[in-house]
């Protein structure tokens, strides 16, 4: 594995932002086997990883976008604003086919998920730190084979990934009820939502709903 490394920075600083110690250690064993030369630095909230970013010129920094169960789709930006060279590798339990893109339009540079092997993160951070991005193949299917850059946002980008989910649902055909046995979720919060919903994209039902993210989901 490590002859197809390619040369990257030998001393490397590289960020682990997670709110699960389990994961951090288990990412920095990870990387210190292929990368022994890199500095590892902890982060378990994003207060703690924008200290980090204005102390420390970081490399790479590998970003659980969910923190004590709130997400913050924004803080790729947040960061980025901090320390604009640096790269943001996404860990995220979310399932690549529905979120990665959402996180690359807003500023992510590569994208992983929690289950992925060993041999697949030691690529991630390689190709992050080498080529600039990290794209899986979910990913590369939407985005022009021919353009290396990210997509143009839309609206829909806007939303969080509970907003994008209730929204999904909506669109299905779900009910407030079902939706919040769905989720868990009171059918106040559900209807607080919805309303999140309609208002940043400017829609009044459902139909509206479904027929803008037809003509601008990719």
């Amino acid at each position: 594995m490590n002859s197809n490394i390619e040369h990257v920075k030998e001393n490397l600083n590289i960020l682990l932002v997670d709110d699960h110690f389990i994961v951090r250690k288990g990412i920095e064993l990870i990387i210190n086997s292929f990368f022994p030369k890199a500095i590892i630095h902890n982060a378990e909230n994003y207060s703690e990883a924008s200290v980090v970013l204005s102390t420390i010129n970081i490399d790479l920094v590998v970003l659980d976008i969910i923190i004590n169960g709130i997400e913050n789709i924004k803080v790729m930006k947040e960061l980025k604003n901090i320390q604009s060279t640096t790269k943001i590798l996404i860990f995220s339990c979310h399932e690549e086919e529905n979120y990665g893109l959402r996180y690359i339009k807003n500023g992510a540079d590569g994208y992983l998920h929690k289950y992925c092997s060993e041999e697949k993160i030691v690529k991630a951070i390689n190709e992050v730190l080498s080529a600039g991005y990290f794209y899986g193949e979910d990913i590369k299917n939407k985005l022009d084979n021919n353009s290396k850059r990210k997509p143009i946002l839309s609206p829909i980008d806007s939303l969080s990934n509970r907003e994008f989910e209730i929204a999904k649902m909506l669109i299905a055909g779900s009910g407030n009820l079902e939706i919040a046995n769905k989720l868990n979720i009171q059918m106040s919060t559900v209807s607080t939502y919805k309303n999140r919903v309609f208002e940043k994209l400017d829609v009044g039902n459902i139909i509206a709903l479904s027929a803008f993210f037809r003509d601008n989901i990719n």
